[in-house]
């Protein structure tokens, strides 16, 4: 690779991955979805992220960086190398139609969490869905889509308070159920909630105590009762103070 050499620049993407570091600009050509994923910090193989295993000094006239630039600014004239560093310390410069995609992803999730999780404080029941999504657009929330969702969640739920009474709580519930449902409802009760306490008694029945957000109690619930055919025995150990 020699520098100011170009690459063929048939159908490059316009989603790129852009680093300036060192008074040099490097550009990579990535999946969106890929990158974005790994910026976030999950385990994405870096080959699969890039749509051309290619250093860019600019993507767009397809100009190469040098071996020499590489070496100088990375330590290394691996491409896979130096691409992982770009994705993670660069700017993803995504399509406004991509851009769009992921808020309205997080926007989904965000919400979702906040119905599961969020409770009317005076009542202690989950707010309806609909409730929150018009507290949404009656509070003008933004979403970032680069924005860690933890982090969001926090930030959206001092704006919502103005508007919603809401605040994040936990269910403890103690649960036992027949022989005849238990294997069934464990694995239904171990995906939707947290185990504290289990006991499998002589007869085969099954003894628990879990914690569960308060907006997914009501759900699970209904759920074992219908397994059950209404043969779950249960008792609130709290009520999320």
């Amino acid at each position: 690779m020699s520098n100011g050499q170009t690459f063929d620049k048939e159908r490059i993407s316009l989603n790129i991955v852009r680093l300036k570091k060192a008074g040099k600009t490097f550009e990579i050509n990535v999946d969106p979805d890929l990158a974005v994923q790994l910026k976030e910090g999950k385990d994405i193989e870096v080959r699969d992220i890039l749509k051309a295993e290619k250093i860019f000094a600019d993507v767009k006239k397809g100009l190469l960086a040098s071996e020499h630039d590489l070496k100088l600014v990375f330590d290394t004239e691996s491409i896979l190398e130096a691409a992982t560093i770009i994705i993670r310390e660069g700017d993803i410069q995504l399509t406004q139609e991509y851009r769009q995609k992921l808020r309205e992803e997080k926007l989904k999730r965000i919400m979702d969490i906040i119905h599961v999780n969020g409770v009317d404080p005076r009542t202690h029941a989950p707010h309806p869905l609909t409730r929150i999504e018009n507290a949404f657009k009656e509070a003008n929330i933004h979403i970032d889509e680069f924005e860690d969702i933890k982090q969001q969640v926090q930030d959206i739920l001092k704006k919502l308070r103005v508007i919603l009474p809401i605040s994040f709580e936990n269910r403890k519930l103690l649960i036992k159920i027949p022989a005849a449902y238990a294997p069934q409802c464990y694995a239904v009760v171990k995906n939707l909630s947290t185990i504290q306490k289990e006991e499998w008694q002589n007869d085969g029945s099954w003894h628990a105590t879990i914690e569960i957000p308060a907006g997914l109690a009501d759900d699970l619930l209904d759920k074992l009762n219908s397994m059950s055919h209404g043969d779950v025995a249960t008792e609130t150990l709290n009520n999320g103070r």
